[in-house]
C-alpha cells in the first residue's frame, strides 16, 4: 500500500496518511503525493469538502526521526542532510513547505479528524486545516525541541494565530503534551468528542457542509482568510463584491424562497 491515500467520491476528497506501523510519520513519498493531491483539489470544482485523517493508532507523529537521522524523511538523501544549510533549506522549501502554501489556495473547507498522537509536524498539518475535530484521548505536542530543531513546516505561523503568542511559545518551549479537553479549551482544536463517536461526528459534520450553499461557503472562507491580512475597509469592500456575486446564484433564490415559505407557515399557525 502507498504511504498516502487520496480518493474522491460524492464530492468529498479523503486524504489519508497511511504509514500505521510508523504512526504515520512523514516519508518523502507521502509529502510528494500530498502535494499532488492538494493541487488536484485546488483545481477541481466537483470537490466540496476535504477530510484529512491517519490510519492506525495515530493521526501523525510528525517527522520520522530515525529516517531523518539516516538522511531520509524530510530530506531526500544523505547528501541533502549532510551538505550545506542552504541545500537543507531548499529541500524543505520544495518539499513539506509546499503543503501549507497550496492549502492557502484552496477555498473548500479542510477538516482534520484527529485520534491518537498529533506530534510536531503532524500537529502542524492539523493546524493548517480549517476545522480540527479530535477524540477525547487524542494527544498533542509541539515536540521539536526534543530533537533540537525548529518548526520548519509552518507551525510558528499557525499556532499563535490559534492560541495566542504566549500559549504558542509555551507549547514550543516546553514540548509538553496536551490531551483533548485542554486542546479544545485553548483553541488548538475546534471540537473534542468521545472516542467511539469520532467517526460518526465527523461524517455528520461533513454532511452539513455538503448541504451548504457551496459558492457562498467558498467565498466566506476566502473572505475570512483575506481579512486576516487586510484593513476593515478592504475587507468590507471584498465582502460587498462577494455579496453581489452570491445574490445572483440559484442557491440564494431557492434558499430565500424556502425560508420565506417556512416563515409564512409559522405565521399562519399562530
Amino acid at each position: 500500500m502507498p504511504d498516502f491515500i487520496y480518493e474522491v467520491k460524492d464530492h468529498l476528497a479523503r486524504i489519508t496518511m497511511n504509514r500505521p506501523e510508523h504512526l504515520n510519520c512523514f516519508s518523502e513519498e507521502m509529502i510528494q503525493l500530498w502535494t499532488a493531491a492538494l493541487e488536484d483539489i485546488r483545481d477541481r470544482d466537483d470537490i466540496y469538502v476535504v477530510l484529512l485523517s491517519g490510519n492506525g493508532k495515530a493521526f501523525c507523529a510528525g517527522g520520522d526521526v530515525k529516517a531523518m537521522a539516516a538522511g531520509e524523511g524530510f530530506f531526500e538523501s544523505n547528501d541533502d542532510i549532510t551538505s550545506t544549510a542552504l541545500a537543507r533549506k531548499n529541500v524543505l522549501w520544495r518539499g513539506i513547505q509546499r503543503i501549507p502554501l497550496i492549502l492557502e489556495e484552496i477555498d473548500k473547507p479542510v477538516i482534520a479528524k484527529i485520534h491518537g498522537s498529533a506530534v510536531g509536524a503532524g500537529l502542524d498539518m492539523a493546524l493548517m486545516c480549517d476545522i480540527r475535530i479530535a477524540s477525547e484521548s487524542a494527544s498533542f505536542s509541539e515536540s521539536y525541541f526534543n530533537v533540537g530543531i525548529v518548526p520548519g513546516d509552518g507551525g510558528a505561523y499557525f499556532l499563535p494565530r490559534l492560541v495566542g503568542r504566549d500559549k504558542a511559545l509555551d507549547l514550543f518551549l516546553t514540548a509538553r503534551v496536551l490531551k483533548g479537553a485542554e486542546a479544545e479549551r485553548i483553541g488548538l482544536v475546534t471540537y473534542v468528542v468521545p472516542d467511539d463517536q469520532l467517526d460518526d461526528y465527523v461524517e455528520q459534520y461533513i454532511q452539513r457542509l455538503m448541504d451548504a450553499p457551496q459558492q457562498a461557503m467558498r467565498l466566506t472562507k476566502r473572505a475570512i482568510d483575506q481579512s486576516e491580512q487586510s484593513t476593515l475597509r478592504s475587507s468590507l469592500d471584498l465582502v460587498s463584491s462577494f455579496m453581489g456575486i452570491v445574490t445572483e446564484l440559484d442557491d440564494y433564490r431557492t434558499r430565500t424562497a424556502a425560508l420565506v415559505e417556512r416563515l409564512n407557515q409559522k405565521s399562519n399557525k399562530k
